[in-house]
Parts: structure tokens; C-alpha cells; sequence
């Protein structure tokens, strides 16, 4: 069997590497240029294969749904890091955990990546607690859904600079999945690189939680007021962090 490939920052990889092991079965985990070291050492550490592309061919494998785009040697059994059903399904699990343990939810922040995430926890939302907001925070360095809300929910290309927030951001939407998370989404917030980095060291000074840059996204829009107020949850959503720039973190400055 020529085994599973993905197409992630680290985070789905590390699912996927954990999965392959399990069967027997060999893993491959095209992985851009400015993934987490941290993250690619969890993958490797289960076995998995990384191949590390340039971020423009990385996310050209992730919009045409094939890792040959990236790299044309790789072969077996493609498991998309969003927009697989049982990817979204399995998201989705989150929102029904956030119904069952509360109350009165006004809104709920999560960062955006591909979308993925996004839509498996408002699919759950939207028919469990009908009144409660789902908004996306996005990092304003590639902001493609909040440029999408601002032209009438039809999605435009957005300059992108990569940065530490390896896990949301981008140029662009992938077209399917906001089809499915267009309706669902209320707003959505773009966050700068400094209030990121500022919500990644108060969550590990004052809560002992150790987020990597996209997982801080919600947290800072908190923070800033833009949801409001009421009851808001943040999904604090991976703490796979390289230490390197932890450390600039917490000495006040904010990584590359």
C-alpha cells in the first residue's frame, strides 16, 4: 500500500501521521516553507515523511485538492486537511461539546485557515444554538474572508505575507468551502501580527496555555472588544509553537 498523504501547516499532519502509524501504513506530509519546526519534529516523531515546498506550490496543492502540484513524486491515498466530510464532521464535534457544557453562547471566535474548522463547528452551532455568532479571526497579513465580507460575501484574491501564524491566513478561499461556511459565518476580524503575539504570551503568563499563532487569533479579537460583549468563546485551537519564537514572545518582540 503506497500509504496517506496531507497537505498541512503540522497540526492535521500530526493527526494523519498518528492514524498511519496505527494501521502500518506509511505517511507523507507536504508541509510549506514556513511551518513550525515544532510541529514537523511531532510528525516525524510518528513516523510520518515530510516534504517541504515553497508556500505558493503548498497552497496550489491545497486549492486543486492534489499534492502533485507540490511535488510530483508523491503518491497514495490523499486525505484533504479541510475539506474532506469527515474532516468537517469531526470539527464539528467541538460546537456540540460547546452546547452541552454551556450556556447562552453569544459567539464564538475561531481562526481561520482554511475552513475547515470553521465550518464543522457553525454547522453544529446552526442547529443546536441558532442564536449564537460564529466570526472568524484572520491574521492581516492574508485576510481572504474578510475581504470577502466587505464585497458583498464574494470572495477576492488578498495580498498574503507569510509569518508565524503558520496556521490561518492566505491569499485566497478556497471556493468550496466557503460555499459552506458563507452563511454561517456573522463577521469576522483581521488581526494584526503585535496583538497576536501579545494574546499568545498573556495565555501563557496568566493561564499556563501554550497557543501557537493561529490558536492566539480568537483571543486577541476578544481582547480587542471587536465581538462584544456577552458569554465569547475562544477556540484556542494548537499550542505547537517552535520555542525559538516563544521566546521572542515573551521578550516583547514579535517573530518572523
Amino acid at each position: 500500500m503506497r500509504g496517506v498523504v496531507t497537505t498541512s501547516t503540522g497540526n492535521m499532519a500530526q493527526g494523519v501521521a498518528y492514524m498511519a502509524r496505527s494501521l502500518g501504513v506509511p505517511a507523507t506530509i507536504v508541509v510549506p516553507d514556513n511551518a513550525s519546526a515544532t510541529k514537523l519534529e511531532a510528525v516525524e516523531r510518528m513516523g510520518g515523511s515530510i516534504v517541504r515546498v515553497p508556500w505558493e506550490r503548498w497552497w496550489a496543492a491545497v486549492e486543486s485538492g492534489s499534492p502533485k502540484e507540490a511535488a510530483e513524486e508523491i503518491e497514495g491515498f490523499f486525505v484533504h486537511p479541510v475539506r474532506d466530510l469527515p474532516v468537517m464532521a469531526g470539527n464539528g464535534t467541538i460546537g456540540l461539546e460547546l452546547v452541552e457544557q454551556l450556556d447562552g453562547i453569544d459567539a464564538v471566535l475561531i481562526d481561520w485557515g482554511g475552513g475547515g474548522l470553521t465550518t464543522g463547528i457553525a454547522s453544529a452551532l446552526r442547529g443546536l444554538s441558532q442564536a449564537t455568532k460564529v466570526c472568524v479571526c484572520e491574521p492581516d497579513t492574508g485576510a481572504p474572508v474578510t475581504a470577502a465580507l466587505a464585497n458583498d460575501g464574494v470572495a477576492v484574491p488578498v495580498p498574503f505575507t507569510p509569518s508565524f501564524v503558520d496556521g490561518a491566513g492566505s491569499g485566497s478561499l478556497l471556493p468550496e468551502m466557503w460555499e459552506h461556511a458563507r452563511p454561517l459565518v456573522s463577521g469576522s476580524f483581521p488581526i494584526s501580527l503585535e496583538e497576536t503575539a501579545a494574546a499568545v504570551k498573556l495565555l501563557l503568563e496568566r493561564g499556563r496555555i501554550v497557543a501557537e499563532g493561529a490558536a492566539a487569533l480568537p483571543v486577541a479579537a476578544a481582547l480587542s472588544g471587536a465581538a462584544g460583549g456577552g458569554r465569547i468563546v475562544c477556540i484556542v485551537s494548537g499550542g505547537n509553537i517552535d520555542s525559538s519564537r516563544l521566546a521572542e514572545i515573551l521578550a516583547g518582540r514579535v517573530p518572523d
